[in-house]
Parts: C-alpha cells; structure tokens; sequence
C-alpha cells in the first residue's frame, strides 16, 4: 500500500481534505485562508504525517495559495485537469457527487495514478499573469458593453459610454504595467526580444506566452507543448462504420491557443516559413480551420525553437522549426 496521500476538493471560500493512509479514510473542511491552511497542517501533523502526496484538481485561482504553501512546506503537490478526475470517476462507475466525495475520489486517483509534482510558477511570472489575465477579463467586460450599447436604453447610454472608456483606460495602464515588468526583469526581456522577431508575433501575444512561459521551459519537446496548449489532432476512427473528421482536442490551456489565432492570420501573410506551410495546405484541399489549426501549431514549434536555442527568428533555417 502507497500512501499517504491527501485528496483536496478546492472551492472558493472553503476546502475539503480527504486523507487516505493505509486504505483508511479521514476527512476534514476547512477555510481556504491562511487560517484554514495553519488548521490543514496542524491536522496533518496530529495525523503523524510530515510529508505527503497532495492532489487537486485546477480550479481556476482558487487553489493557487494552498497548492504554494503545502510546496514550500516540502509536500508533493500535484494539479490535475479535472477531465481526467471526471474520467477516473466514471472508470468506478461513481453515481454521487458532492465535495466530500470529490476529495476522496481525488485522493484515490492520486494515489493510483500518481500524477506528476507541480512546481509553483516563480513570484514575478505570476505577477505577469495577474496582469494578463487582469486585461483579457478587462477585454470580455468591454465586449459586453459594446454589445449592450445599441440596444440599452437610452438614459443609460452615457453610463454605458462612461464604463467603457473607464475600461479603455485601465486596459492601457495594465498595458504599461506589463511592458514594465516585463523590461525591469532580464530574463523577462531577453525573452520578449527573441519573440519580437517572428513575424506576425505582436506585444500581446508575447505578453500572454511569458506569462505561461513555465510551461515551454518544463517540456523537452514541442509535442508536449502543443498537446498541454490542446493543438494535438484528435482522430475519431472506430472499426469499419466510425469514421469521424479529426479535430483538435481542445484539452489544454486555452489562453495560449486564443492569444495565437490572430497571430496566426497575420503570420500568413507576414511569416515566410508559416506562408509556405499555408500554401502547402491550401494546395492539398485542406480547409480553413485545418489550414489555421495548423499554423498555429507551427507557431508554437518556431516559439519553442527560439526559445529553446536563444536565437531570434531567420526564415533561412527553417529546419530548426520543424
């Protein structure tokens, strides 16, 4: 029997633990504060436990300080797409669902799976994606305004022009934010330089790759980048009747794959190497979405490349993008 192993079902103002030693289960909820996070330790200690397994699934930000406090106390912390959670569960044909069942199915997924430690991104690449994501939530409350304009009534149309610009204006400042950042850290800099020189790579596409940069400087192969982004075919082909067109999986960081779809139509135009894989494609009958699926993923190996080798972008080595 492996073990001990602690399953965390995280929601936003609270958390429930299941510890699983020796095919016993124990539980316990706590506040997802730093309060709650002294108890979670203090319980583990009564339990005898110094070091353990922690799994969890990613839940948008809310496990993001106890998954960073249980690293710095030395436990093994893992962070798992939920789908693969999901997908545990049905394999145990699981009917109930609630948090305290989430957190000893998780805890049980850990401990067959053992999924790999996460490492918490480095303070300074967390600020850049605060900032980041700050600006895309910024972008879509702005879309909706816009949306809302034509249609709303007419005594609130100054409100809705107030709010708007309002946004416009804290949408520049995180701008200026970001290009800060980004220029007082030299690692940061560095990297935002060799990524200026891919054509048809722009200031907010460069921003949204830094700030999930941990994630091409973990993988030592671009295959894994590009499935982690969920730009990996996915063919759909069963025996003789099943015969489904491929798509994209989809299963991965959609940041990165919005921040690369307008980049991708401008590289067409603008990018020799991916030019030449557009007209290919075209050549062979393939579709738009083939076709702009593909460039993306193109993209992402010449980043990776550049990346990788510290070199900027020169259209004349085109096997080091393959």
């Amino acid at each position: 029997m492996l073990g001990p192993v602690l399953g965390v079902d995280i929601a936003k103002k609270k958390f429930d633990a299941a510890l699983l030693v020796n095919d016993k289960l124990k539980h316990k909820v706590f506040k997802n504060d730093q309060e709650g996070f002294g108890e979670l330790s203090l319980w583990l200690k009564k339990q005898g436990i110094d070091h353990i397994h922690v799994c969890m699934e990613a839940s948008s930000t809310y496990g993001d300080e106890l998954a960073t406090g249980l690293h710095d106390q030395g436990h093994v912390v893992s962070i798992v797409n939920p789908a693969r959670i999901k997908g545990f569960a049905q394999s145990e044909l699981l009917r109930t669902k609630n948090d305290r069942v989430d957190a000893a199915l998780i805890a049980r997924f850990c401990l067959a799976m053992h999924p790999e430690p996460w490492t918490p991104v480095p303070p300074g690449m967390r600020r850049l994606q605060a900032l980041v994501r700050r600006i895309d939530a910024l972008i879509v409350m702005k879309t909706q305004e816009m949306n809302r304009i034509d249609v709303t009534h007419e005594d609130i149309k100054s409100s809705v022009r107030d709010h708007i610009a309002y946004l416009d204006q804290e949408i520049e400042s995180l701008k200026g934010q970001i290009a800060s950042h980004i220029k007082d850290d030299p690692e940061l800099k560095t990297k935002r330089d060799l990524l200026k020189s891919i054509p048809g790579i722009g200031e907010a596409t460069i921003a949204a790759i830094l700030a999930e940069l941990h994630m091409f400087e973990k993988c030592d192969r671009v295959q894994k980048i590009v499935a982690f982004i969920g730009l990996a075919p996915r063919e759909l082909v069963s025996g003789s009747s099943v015969r489904g067109k491929p798509r994209i999986c989809k299963m991965g960081n959609s940041r990165i794959r919005k921040a690369l779809f307008m980049p991708a139509l401008v590289s067409i135009q603008y990018n020799p190497v991916i030019r030449a894989v557009y007209e290919r494609l075209k050549k062979n009958g393939k579709n738009g979405k083939v076709i702009v699926c593909a460039v993306m993923r193109k993209l992402v190996h010449i980043i990776f490349g550049i990346l990788k080798s510290g070199k900027p972008f020169d259209p004349n080595f085109r096997q080091n993008y393959a």
